[in-house]
């Protein structure tokens, strides 16, 4: 919305297709980092703030690679002259300002959230009485 602001572009149909696109790319970043921080969690018994971190690392650079290869994509229509132009250059526009935003938004805030939710269960867990190491709910032998 900044960009468009910025560039003195309408919001319309065609730049919100482009903030749909944004919605699903910064959604399959959040993913990647989630997915990949919980298989370490639970198959690598990696704490919390290990695995999203490690999570965090190494899906930095195909994160990367996707929204630069999006925004390469989009420079064209955003800076795009000739017939037509003034159609596809909101799309571009939006595309190009949300992915430089949503991608500085996605590498520092998902870990954040992710952290939070964690604890945030673990504080219900103990209210109800649980203990938050399954290992210590075994019953000795």
């Amino acid at each position: 919305m900044f960009a468009l602001i910025l560039f003195g572009s309408e919001l319309d149909v065609i730049s919100l297709i482009g903030i749909f696109l944004l919605i699903g790319i910064v959604k399959k970043n959040a993913i990647l980092m989630i997915d990949f921080a919980l298989q370490a969690e639970r198959l690598e018994g990696k704490s919390t703030e290990d695995s999203i971190f490690e999570a965090c690392m190494l899906r930095f650079r195909p994160i990367l690679m996707t929204t630069v290869a999006a925004l390469f994509g989009a420079l064209p229509l955003a800076f795009g002259h000739g017939v037509g132009s003034e159609l596809r250059r909101p799309l571009g526009i939006a595309i190009v300002g949300g992915l430089i935003f949503s991608q500085a938004l996605t590498l520092y805030t998902t870990p954040i959230i992710y952290l939070y939710f964690d604890r945030m269960s673990q504080w219900f867990k103990r209210r109800r009485g649980h203990s938050p190491d399954p290992a210590s709910n075994a019953s000795p032998a």
